[in-house]
């Protein structure tokens, strides 16, 4: 876009700006606000007309865009044309805009929506993982076994030399936990405490430290003490670990049931939800501006940053590693935008509310937790943004192809990805 802007503009904005500093320039042989303006324009011009033209070419870029109603996608690129003094200044912005499209394709998008009930099997089955997860373990005369916990010190090296974070002391390690990098814990199997081995490993070539993938290490391991797991009694002192009391085991498989329910409809939503997102996007391709592709791969840099550490710095990271999931996540934010706008969509508050309520039914203060959500704006437009997103796919399930599949509570709620590996 070809922006021209009439020198008098110019002209106005230096003259206040060395109007301005006209006012509390310190200059030796003058009083402060009367040294005269043929000096202040002399020493500071040239400051006063780059800092003008700089919010000048800012502020006419944005008058054409809102006067031509395009939708920057980024910042531009300003290449100026004429910059004399006493001229109008001329400029080229060179932008992206948000694609204008219209989002279509709803009755080609298929939709396999799963219906489970929790069947007193799969509550039995939860109460022995909530049995395992609580396990205690008694220290034990004899060699060490999967699932035991050991009670270890260990010292790791790379090429001789001790690592940041490769030594401890007194840590505790269930075998089979599969905490430590793989051969750890094999390598501990049929230990007795007080014996010492030595484990030659080699760290993944994905390890979460950058530092250390790939490397091979050793590991000098002195075993303190072996202990077996004891699994806790269904009695009122486990209950009471969950906040559940004199309610004997019929009360707490009642609220474990509560719970497997709330999980199961997450779980059915969330399958639903990915589809139709995956529908859309195939159904709507969309050139997605570089701009917000760029923004997007820099939000994903710091986030693996920040959850994998190591000595490396956002930008370090290659950008390619994250162009896939960037791109899908612009692309859907482009459509579920759109879709809103095309529907003419708005957050629920009904639902809102009773989104708000169920996530509060799995505290002991419900009430405090509503209230909570409704004192705090940020809080509460997060889950309007969610009541919205499913109100998107409500939408598109009303126009899609949807079949109904009864399966089991555990298919249900297995990840889609663990499924698709079965």
């Amino acid at each position: 876009m070809s922006i021209t802007v009439p020198a008098e503009r110019i002209e106005t904005q230096v003259n206040k700006r060395l109007q301005q500093t006209a006012q509390k320039a310190k200059i030796a042989g003058f009083r402060p606000g009367k040294v005269p303006m043929s000096v202040i324009r002399q020493r500071y011009e040239a400051d006063a007309r780059q800092e003008a033209v700089g919010d000048v070419i800012q502020s006419s870029f944005y008058e054409a865009v809102v006067e031509q109603k395009l939708n920057p996608a980024g910042a531009p690129s300003v290449e100026p044309k004429v910059l004399e003094k006493g001229k109008d200044l001329e400029y080229i912005a060179t932008f992206e805009v948000f694609p204008e499209f219209t989002v279509a394709g709803f009755d080609s998008i298929a939709i396999e929506r799963l219906s489970a009930d929790v069947a007193d099997s799969d509550l039995d089955n939860m109460l022995e993982i909530l049995r395992k997860q609580n396990t205690r373990f008694e220290v034990a005369d004899r060699a060490a076994q999967n699932e035991d916990q050991l009670n270890i010190d260990f010292v790791g090296k790379v090429d001789g030399e001790a690592f940041a974070g490769g030594s401890a002391k007194g840590t505790q390690l269930v075998l089979g936990s599969n905490r430590m990098i793989p051969g750890f814990e094999d390598g501990l199997v049929g230990a007795k405490a007080g014996e010492e081995r030595v484990l030659n490993l080699t760290f993944p070539a994905d390890y979460q430290n950058l530092d250390l993938a790939g490397k091979t290490a050793e590991f000098t391991v002195t075993v303190n003490t072996v202990s077996e797991p004891k699994l806790p009694e269904l009695n009122e002192e486990f209950f009471n670990q969950f906040g559940i009391k004199e309610t004997g085991i019929e009360g707490f498989r009642t609220e474990v049931r509560k719970n497997m329910e709330r999980e199961l409809r997450q779980a059915i939503k969330s399958k639903v939800k990915n589809q139709v997102m995956d529908g859309l996007l195939a159904a709507n391709p969309i050139e997605v501006p570089k701009a917000l592709l760029s923004n997007e791969v820099d939000r994903l840099r710091v986030q693996a940053v920040q959850q994998f550490g190591g000595n490396i710095k956002p930008d370090q990271l290659p950008a390619e590693l994250f162009e896939e999931q960037a791109k899908r996540r612009v692309v859907l934010g482009l459509i579920v935008a759109e879709v809103v706008k095309q529907f003419d969509l708005k957050p629920d508050e009904t639902r809102v509310r009773e989104m708000i309520q169920e996530m509060a039914s799995a505290y002991q203060e419900p009430e405090a937790v509503v209230s909570w959500y409704y004192k705090n704006d940020q809080q509460l437009n997060e889950v309007r943004s969610v009541v919205l997103e499913e109100q998107v796919v409500d939408t598109v399930l009303q126009k899609a192809k949807v079949t109904d599949k009864a399966v089991s509570y555990e298919e249900a709620v297995k990840p889609a990805e663990a499924a698709q590996a079965d």
